[in-house]
């Protein structure tokens, strides 16, 4: 539709100029100078679109055609660093597959929209390797006293998980969401550790009760 709009407004321009043939030529060069700047917003604005990946999560829960079912477990709060606490649970998706996510979330605020991470359960095994070896780490990385330093794992699906360093002590942090800013600061390592563990082993006991 742009390109049309384009094409009727240089068309309609060269008539008046073939009719008069006084208006300089730059005049074309101006207008499309203006038209190709009023384009790059859109043009940008749906390559950004495109590029979005879809998580393991979107992949699973919007196919159609199908009836959907889920089932929800609660699992202990992840408490954040200053004030409040993330909620999270186990979803499963049933299926032919059964496939189960480590649900954390992030309530809306006065000041936030709402930020959810569905972590897969294989991302969620990979993600604890990850916290064993950053917890190995962080000791060594405080008693350096760097001006700042960050150490982070980062899933398939974007989710990040890590701790930065700054005078001497570690601030412990978790990203829900590749896109936007969805990152909350935890309250310690165990705090992490703890609650990704149970989630990994209580997922696996949901293994055992509904089947892979």
């Amino acid at each position: 539709m742009i390109w049309h709009m384009m094409l009727l407004f240089l068309h309609h321009d060269c008539e008046s100029s073939y009719t008069i043939n006084v208006q300089p030529i730059h005049k074309n060069m101006k207008k499309i100078l203006l038209l190709l700047a009023l384009m790059v917003p859109f043009v940008s604005y749906a390559q950004n679109e495109a590029e979005k990946q879809l998580t393991k999560f979107e992949q699973f829960s919007s196919k159609t055609g199908k009836i959907s079912k889920f089932v929800d477990v609660n699992m202990p709060k992840i408490p954040k660093s200053y004030m409040g606490s993330l909620e999270t649970g186990i979803r499963i998706l049933m299926g032919e597959k059964n496939v189960y996510f480590y649900r954390i979330e992030e309530e809306e605020t006065s000041r936030s929209i709402a930020h959810i991470a569905m972590i897969e359960y294989s991302d969620l095994v990979e993600i604890n390797k990850a916290l064993a070896v950053l917890v190995s780490e962080v000791e060594a990385d405080c008693a350096a006293n760097p001006d700042y330093l960050e150490n982070r794992f980062i899933s398939e699906d974007g989710f990040q998980v890590g701790y930065y360093v700054s005078k001497g002590s570690a601030s412990w942090y978790m990203k829900l969401e590749r896109y936007g800013k969805s990152t909350v600061f935890i309250k310690n390592a165990e705090a992490i550790t703890s609650s990704f563990t149970a989630a990994q082993k209580k997922i696996e006991e949901l293994k055992a009760q509904y089947g892979k």
